[in-house]
């Protein structure tokens, strides 16, 4: 458990916290006894603040919930700043915001140039802005200490196999994991960058905008993967926590949550 003294509590920055894995995420840290600031786009704000209350402030943990679209520059830059301002660091940033669109890969001429360049702008533009802002407050935490602060990005399964919800997200997503590793070598040492590709896991985009395909991908899944089953959001928490507070030895780290899947490449 965190030190439960202002001075060295830590401090963790989760976008895209309101909702899935970003919540599960901030909850994971919540925990643990950490400072955790929860990053939220306009129409989220009640889930955030509600996560955010959670907090157990007799022990004189804080928890705040900030509104801001990763897609501008700017907004991420105040997200930082908030976030240091107010909770006094940042050890450890999590880029958990994504969006996608929901269009069979066959479909070519349902994609559009613009769904291209949003999607990317969320899913891969706003990691590598979030982590450009939170750089400098990263290495200052670590404080000279080797790998002490950590970035841990969150791909998709789909950026290492090109399938999932769309063509953009699939290629957004591998976009991530070549980010996580050019990241990796510009952050190091002070701080490591790392990212996770999850498989399918319930209480995501695709169960809440697609239930029919979710039903079908969740049916094919449990099927052919060795371990017979899919994931929830608290597991790929379990794993971002682990990357983010142990895995001293790893950055510029891929690391697939796919139920065994890739075994399936024999």
């Amino acid at each position: 458990m965190t030190d439960p003294t202002s001075s060295s509590r830590r401090v963790a920055l989760v976008t895209g916290a309101a909702s899935g894995i970003g919540a599960a995420t901030a909850r994971r840290f919540l925990r643990e006894g950490w400072h955790v600031a929860i990053n939220h786009v306009e129409g989220q704000r009640e889930a955030a603040e509600a996560l955010a209350a959670s907090a157990d402030a007799p022990r004189g943990q804080r928890a705040i919930a900030i509104e801001a679209d990763v897609t501008h520059d700017a907004d991420c830059v105040r997200l930082v700043e908030a976030t240091v301002h107010t909770l006094g660091r940042l050890d450890v940033l999590v880029n958990a915001a994504g969006i996608s669109k929901m269009v069979p890969h066959a479909r070519l001429h349902d994609v559009s140039a613009e769904d291209f360049q949003r999607i990317y702008a969320v899913n891969t533009i706003g990691p590598f802005q979030m982590m450009r802002a939170a750089a400098p407050h990263l290495k200052a935490a670590a404080a000279g200490a080797s790998g002490a602060a950590a970035v841990v990005n969150i791909a998709s399964r789909a950026a290492l196999t090109g399938g999932g919800s769309s063509i953009p997200y699939a290629a957004s997503k591998a976009a991530v994991n070549a980010l996580t590793m050019s990241m990796a070598r510009v952050l190091a040492p002070e701080v490591r960058v790392n990212a996770v590709c999850p498989a399918l896991v319930e209480q995501g985009f695709v169960e809440r905008l697609a239930p029919e395909m979710f039903a079908a991908r969740r049916a094919h899944q449990i099927e052919v993967s060795p371990l017979k089953r899919i994931g929830h959001p608290d597991e790929v928490a379990e794993a971002i926590w682990w990357l983010a507070t142990g895995a001293s030895m790893m950055t510029g780290a891929i690391v697939e949550l796919d139920f065994g899947m890739h075994l399936n490449a024999v």
